[in-house]
């Protein structure tokens, strides 16, 4: 009865279930969170979208008091459309490129119209509201009192404008529903003219979600219905003008502390490989608590070399254990066993053999395959067979 060393199914199973499953859960992880946020802000801030976190509920109620909605997802576009009868609302400010936020500001310096920026942070703000400055903190409460003589404020009451908290360094600038005596919006009046900016700390006033609650209709129903025509610019990743001046390498698109994060796992590894490789102290023979059969020892490396592919370690110790064998039986001493131009000759005048067959078998290269291994034992074991024969 033979018994087949190559690695069955059940063993290539048994090796890869491990990664098999890993892979597995992050896949289903991976679908679980993309299902879970694929609704969560479809549509954010457009005026189309009927999604909670839309807006289409204030420019259905813009339309009916005589204000025309025009979307937009370009710069030109929203360049060419501001002027003293539009009202240009920014709806992602901090998407648009450092060149973009300074081409619309040109535009909206001297436009008459007004501009509304939603949610600015310290990256577009004080380019595109001159003298405004974002505060790191954001604010804790989300519905808050006006706080001011800003009409438009006065009149909605209480609304949901906690967000982002600013700060102003020139004067005339109307700050309203302030949080901890930062505001969270702004009325920055131009320089020259009718026109002017409004600075909101956060989108709330304007989603469908949130338009029924405190003041936040009226909020916006007056910040966004001055003038007969509204333009909803939405940045677009697709916008010629959102291009990079200049191209950027690997290491420039990643983020500040890579470096620091990778020379922090470095240390993590190693230390964890010092922690894994650390000795208790000197090892000790400990005597098994019951005897074991030597065919059993021998099966259960077998089995370890071929779970390794380990045929040439596999091959030197039968090999080592033939030659040690057969010295006494040839008249050699054991310290003799492993010598080539001793063990060979010997071993041909007992046998009349070829030399260089028995130096092929008993120090040979390793078997290249299981087979190989298989056929390397069994003459091995014929060859000491032929040796001990009277």
């Amino acid at each position: 009865m033979t018994t087949s060393a190559s690695p069955t199914a059940r063993h290539l199973w048994t090796r890869a279930r491990g990664v098999a499953l890993a892979l597995a859960v992050l896949l289903v992880a991976g679908v679980t969170v993309a299902a879970l946020q694929s609704d969560t802000h479809h549509g954010e801030l457009d005026p189309r979208s009927a999604d909670p976190y839309g807006s289409r509920a204030i420019a259905e109620l813009l339309a009916d008091r005589g204000v025309t909605t025009r979307v937009v997802t370009t710069l030109a576009d929203a360049r060419a459309a501001a002027g003293p009868d539009s009202t240009l609302l920014v709806a992602l400010p901090d998407l648009l490129t450092e060149r973009q936020q300074s081409d619309l500001r040109a535009t909206t310096a001297d436009s008459a119209g007004r501009t509304v920026l939603v949610a600015p942070g310290g990256w577009s703000v004080q380019t595109l509201a001159p003298g405004v400055v974002a505060d790191p903190a954001t604010s804790r409460d989300t519905t808050l009192d006006p706080d001011c003589a800003l009409p438009e404020a006065r009149r909605a009451g209480a609304a949901d404008t906690g967000g982002h908290r600013y700060t102003v360094t020139r004067q005339g600038i109307d700050e309203c529903y302030p949080s901890r005596r930062l505001a969270t919006l702004l009325r920055v009046p131009a320089d020259s003219g009718d026109g002017d900016t409004i600075v909101l700390g956060a989108p709330d006033i304007l989603l469908n979600d949130h338009l029924d609650e405190q003041g936040n209709a009226s909020l916006a129903l007056q910040l966004l219905g001055s003038r007969p025509h509204l333009v909803w610019y939405l940045p677009s990743l697709a916008d010629s003008s959102a291009a990079p001046q200049e191209e950027k390498g690997l290491f420039d698109l990643l983020p500040s502390g890579w470096l620091w994060g990778t020379l922090q796992l470095f240390v993590a590894a190693a230390l964890a490989a010092l922690w894994r490789a650390r000795r208790f102290g000197p090892l000790v023979p400990e005597r098994l608590p019951v005897a074991i059969r030597a065919s059993e020892t021998v099966e259960g490396r077998a089995r370890l070399y071929r779970k390794a592919d380990a045929r040439d370690r596999a091959a030197d110790a039968l090999r080592s254990a033939t030659r040690i064998r057969l010295a006494p039986l040839l008249g050699l001493p054991g310290a003799r066993a492993h010598t080539p131009e001793t063990l060979i000759p010997a071993l041909s005048d007992r046998l009349g053999a070829d030399g260089q067959t028995l130096h092929t078998l008993l120090f040979g290269p390793p078997p290249g395959d299981d087979a190989a291994l298989t056929a390397l034992a069994d003459r091995l074991d014929a060859l000491e067979s032929e040796v001990r024969r009277p």
